[in-house]
């Protein structure tokens, strides 16, 4: 899970604030959600939410649960993490096997690579707001299942 770069890995984090970073990271590489008890404050705002999720750090642990469930060989390498006081950036690739239901698609048995894309926010080292962004709309194509449009149907 290691950055391939430590030339920008942190910069500008204190060690506290970059062990917090690593360790969401770590909740869903080493499957413990409760990795999240350090990482995120409690009423921690993880935005947006998933379909399902509760708000808070307990609202995370049941789809970091589910998420296991369904890709059961997740891994996140971090490849940067750039860094100002109170708040980092990351950038992560994430990798897997579908192998469970997963926004209504039953196992595919494929195996994917999804880009992470992050922002967070940090306050006496614990992350107290992350905004994401993952290209599921990628995930879905690796996958094989793509929605069709309507133009395509058609064809």
């Amino acid at each position: 899970m290691a950055p391939k770069d430590d030339t920008v890995t942190g910069t500008g984090l204190t060690p506290q604030e970059l062990r917090a970073v690593e360790t969401l990271y770590r909740a869903f590489s080493e499957g413990n959600p409760d990795l999240l008890d350090e990482a995120v404050t409690e009423d921690w705002q993880d935005i947006p939410l998933n379909p399902g999720q509760q708000p808070g750090r307990e609202g995370m642990k049941p789809l970091i649960r589910g998420f296991l469930a369904a890709f059961p060989d997740t891994k996140i390498e971090v490849l940067d993490i750039i860094g100002a006081p109170g708040r980092a950036a990351v950038r992560a690739v994430m990798t897997g096997t579908h192998s469970g239901d997963w926004f209504g698609i039953a196992p595919t048995g494929r195996s994917f690579r999804v880009a992470i894309h992050e922002f967070h926010r940090i306050a006496d080292g614990k992350l107290t707001h992350t905004w994401h962004l993952e290209d599921w709309f990628g995930w879905m194509n690796q996958i094989g299942a793509r929605p069709v449009l309507a133009e395509e149907a058609g064809r």
